[in-house]
């Protein structure tokens, strides 16, 4: 049975979104497909100030996540493919969410406001890149409607990331 999907709201992160989302982040078991352990405060100030850049330059960005009482649970959204590796010069779409928030469907909310939010942009294509063996992400590419595309060598593990493409047409 489906249910609906929580209220979510995205906005441009802040420099407070740093320390936001740093805190909310600082759990191994939502760090375990990025590397496994929290990220510094310093990484999350670059990130946010990244996210800022790309609003004003490309009209989207990985956008803070709000829950209905205005709580930062987490980011999705949409930036420029930046590792010298995958799928370059693709627009990605990606989440993360602190794990007292899984499964409640803010992910799917999210990442389909931003589905319209891209192609608004005027962006005709994304891909997700994902780690084999993080169900829950490659299930939020599912419900997208994503399909699988080709796997890249990752440049240091010793596995293949995976990745989903989405054509967006004007009706999606």
């Amino acid at each position: 049975m489906n249910r609906p999907l929580p209220s979510v709201r995205l906005r441009v992160p802040t420099h407070e979104d740093a320390i936001a989302w740093h805190r909310v982040f600082d759990d191994p078991e939502v760090m375990e497909f990025y590397g496994g352990r929290p990220a510094a405060l310093s990484v999350y100030e670059e990130l946010t100030a990244r996210q800022r850049r790309h609003d004003a330059e490309l009209g989207f960005c990985l956008w803070t996540m709000l829950d209905e009482s205005g709580e930062v649970i987490g980011f999705t959204g949409a930036q420029p493919w930046r590792p010298g590796w995958g799928p370059v010069g693709e627009t990605e779409i990606g989440w993360r969410l602190g794990r007292a928030h899984w499964g409640q469907g803010y992910v799917t909310a999210a990442a389909r406001e931003t589905l319209q939010r891209v192609r608004a942009a005027g962006v005709r294509q994304v891909v997700a890149v994902v780690r084999p063996g993080n169900e829950r992400s490659i299930a939020v590419t599912r419900r997208l409607g994503m399909e699988p595309a080709e796997s890249y060598p990752h440049p240091t593990l010793d596995e293949p990331t995976l990745s989903f493409r989405l054509t967006l047409s004007n009706g999606q």
